[in-house]
């Protein structure tokens, strides 16, 4: 994949990434530990720290596992695909929930706060579906959309 022009960090972070893959890899009993993705977000919210919401590890073994990073503009979902799937697995963004299918398995990610669906997109990249969700912006009076 190429780099974003834009991106002057991506090589940092790629390396960042694959540092930390090793470094997972050699700590003990690392068969228990696994890295789901990973979202690096460079541009804080200026009224407040971000928010990471951290959810506990799947009840059932065939669950898809998911993690939910929120921003003031934007959602990040990151889902751990597993290895080889018969088909491609996809993300099915609405304006209020989000639907993650991958085979014969999917989860349902509710929001909070209403999306673009339009302005929305996801990418799968080495077993991990990265979902960005751009925020839609509530009226406010005098403020038509």
């Amino acid at each position: 994949m190429q780099n974003n022009p834009n991106g002057p960090y991506d090589d940092v972070f790629n390396n960042l990434a694959k540092i930390v893959e090793d470094i997972v890899k050699n700590m003990p009993e690392n068969q228990h530990a696994r890295i789901v993705g990973y979202t690096i977000i460079t541009r804080q919210p200026s009224s407040d720290d971000p928010r990471v919401y951290h959810f506990e590890p799947p009840e059932d073994d065939d669950d898809i596992p998911y993690e939910v990073i929120e921003s003031d503009d934007r959602i990040f979902i990151t889902a751990a695909i597993p290895a080889e799937p018969k088909n491609a697995p996809y993300a099915d963004i609405e304006a209020d929930s989000v639907r993650i299918v991958v085979d014969d398995k999917s989860v349902t990610v509710m929001l909070e706060s209403p999306v673009d669906r339009i302005h929305s997109y996801y990418r799968l990249h080495r077993g991990v579906l990265d979902i960005t969700l751009k925020k839609r912006k509530t009226p406010t009076p005098g403020n038509f959309l």
